[in-house]
């Protein structure tokens, strides 16, 4: 059995990864790193923070990993939370699926291993984008192992050709084609009014170019959405809050909204933010984790 291909060539691979060690060496905070042996291969994780602390579990987006998409958090959560931070395992991190990954992955018992390994009986999560389905997904399957969720820059997925068509619309021409002038295009597409959150950071721009141009997203399809029903949603409804981006062309629409309110969901709406909710505004969204995590 063949291996997904993770990357469009080895070069490719080297300087993202390149990429990925500078933008760790940016973290404000120590950290340490752990490679994972999973059903589905090696997952690599990064914890920050005392041990002694609670659990949080960070889960990235499709096409991101640890290093690129937890930057400006990281030392704030880390103060309050025991951070584990995960490369999904088929993206764009340091993670390598096996064939087994290829042909039978199951999201909840690769997530069981890693908090087995962490020994970590129960948890906080905070998700971005896929992350945060993968957050809600996780409690509903799992409820004895999840405290509570913040699932940011997500909603509720409907059906699968939403997600789809949602995700076309957002990324559609300019991934296609990334250049340094497509990928400045993109971005503006996808945040609010914060973009300088990237454009200000030239080894972080450096890196999502890198991302777009080599990084092989069909290895992440391993990664199926379910739609849950009400009755599911509405059983973790106590312990969940989703906060999207008013210009967030992924997660901000009637019908997403309208999933949130049905389901009598705990949501805060953000004016002038996109997509990039954790870096257009660090500071709210660890206002949001930890006020959040920390109520009765």
């Amino acid at each position: 059995m063949q291996v997904l291909r993770r990357f469009k060539s080895d070069n490719g691979q080297k300087l993202v990864y390149e990429s990925y060690d500078r933008l760790m060496a940016g973290w404000t905070v120590p950290y340490e790193q752990h490679k994972i042996s999973t059903s589905y291969g090696m997952t690599h994780v990064i914890t920050a923070g005392s041990s002694d602390l609670p659990p949080l579990l960070l889960l990235h987006g499709t096409g991101d990993n640890v290093a690129m998409m937890w930057i400006y958090n990281v030392a704030e959560l880390s103060r309050n939370f025991y951070i584990i931070a995960v490369d999904n395992i088929g993206g764009s991190g340091k993670s390598e699926p096996n064939d087994r990954y290829a042909h039978n992955f199951n999201q909840a018992k690769w997530l069981d291993e890693i908090l087995e390994a962490m020994n970590v009986d129960a948890t906080y999560i905070a998700g971005v984008s896929y992350g945060a389905y993968l957050a809600y997904h996780y409690a509903i399957i799992r409820p004895d192992r999840v405290q509570k969720i913040v699932c940011l820059a997500g909603s509720i997925a409907g059906s699968q050709l939403e997600v789809m068509s949602k995700m076309m619309r957002a990324f559609l021409p300019e991934a296609l084609f990334p250049s340094e002038r497509s990928v400045r295009t993109l971005l503006r597409k996808l945040c609010g009014t914060h973009a300088d959150a990237f454009e200000n950071n030239p080894e972080l721009m450096q890196h999502w170019f890198y991302l777009l141009k080599y990084f092989n997203n069909r290895s992440m399809m391993k990664h199926t959405i379910t739609i849950h029903s009400s009755a599911d949603i509405q059983a973790i409804r106590s312990k969940s809050l989703f906060v999207i981006g008013e210009q967030d062309l992924l997660s901000y629409y009637p019908k997403a909204v309208a999933r949130l309110e049905t389901n009598r969901m705990r949501y805060r709406i953000v004016p002038g933010v996109g997509h990039a909710i954790n870096h257009e505004m660090p500071e709210l969204v660890h206002e949001e984790i930890i006020g959040f995590c920390r109520e009765a």
